[in-house]
């Protein structure tokens, strides 16, 4: 295994509002836990999302045994967070307070309490190997505009599957509607971390055979950090405009982009 240090990398991400890769469309940037199966059958994934189309916020997701999703945000509002695409799959969205701590150069501790949310304790290492460390490099070197050809998106899911991450869709809709990309630009295995759930041991990271789904989109087969975007049409211009102007007074922005 390669020396891996993503705690300098991401603990210090600016904030703020830019603009999507594409015109005609909202996005999000940042990096998170793609997803993370654990043998007791429960999911886990987080998002970081210091910068976007309306303003920061964390979310953490948990997929109980049942199949059953929930969605918790650290931000302002949850229609401007993960519950504006992935909400309608979900049984509950609820705001929550997520705290990130970097333990080591690799090593996470997520905590999430709140009067909406369960309590959890969750730690996990990333690694990376040869081949990903060469994936990663590519990957970090193709422009944006290379996520819109439908060859080169096959591409990459083709190599997830290789990779062991199951049959991950990177492009179509999502259960809100919008149709969006996915893009993991680099990407790190976990494969060790533990996590409690209102002092409930979820269990050990696991490979599962087939790729958890929210709705129609799938996640990883096996645990990974990704550092990415995405991007999804805007649905409704007059509704994005607004909610760009209202979320506006809380980041210093001007209004609409």
């Amino acid at each position: 295994m390669s020396m891996l240090d993503l705690a300098s990398r991401l603990s210090a991400l600016p904030m703020g509002r830019g603009e999507a890769p594409w015109p005609g469309c909202e996005y999000v940037k940042g990096w998170g836990v793609f997803g993370l199966p654990l043998d007791s059958g429960h999911v886990l994934a987080l998002r970081v999302f210091p910068e976007n189309s309306f303003a920061p916020y964390r979310t953490l997701w948990h997929r109980d045994p049942q199949g059953r999703w929930s969605l918790y945000v650290d931000g302002p509002r949850l229609d401007t967070a993960c519950p504006r695409y992935y909400g309608p799959a979900c049984v509950r969205t609820a705001h929550a307070r997520i705290e990130l701590t970097w333990t080591g150069p690799a090593s996470l501790r997520v905590v999430m309490d709140g009067a909406d949310s369960p309590a959890l304790d969750w730690t996990l290492t990333a690694s990376v190997t040869p081949l990903l460390t060469l994936l990663n490099a590519a990957g970090a070197g193709m422009p944006a505009a290379t996520w819109r050809s439908p060859f080169l998106l096959r591409l990459r899911e083709r190599l997830a599957g290789a990779l062991g991450l199951g049959r991950l869709q990177l492009s179509g809709v999502m259960p809100s509607g919008h149709t969006g990309t996915l893009m993991p630009q680099q990407m790190y295995f976990i494969d060790h971390a533990r996590a409690t759930l209102d002092g409930i041991d979820l269990g050990s990271p696991v490979r599962l055979r087939e790729s958890p789904r929210i709705g129609d989109v799938t996640l990883p087969a096996r645990g990974v950090l990704a550092i990415g975007q995405a991007a999804w049409e805007i649905r409704d211009r007059a509704a994005y405009e607004r909610t760009r102007a209202e979320t506006a007074r809380g980041t210093g922005d001007d209004g609409p982009a």
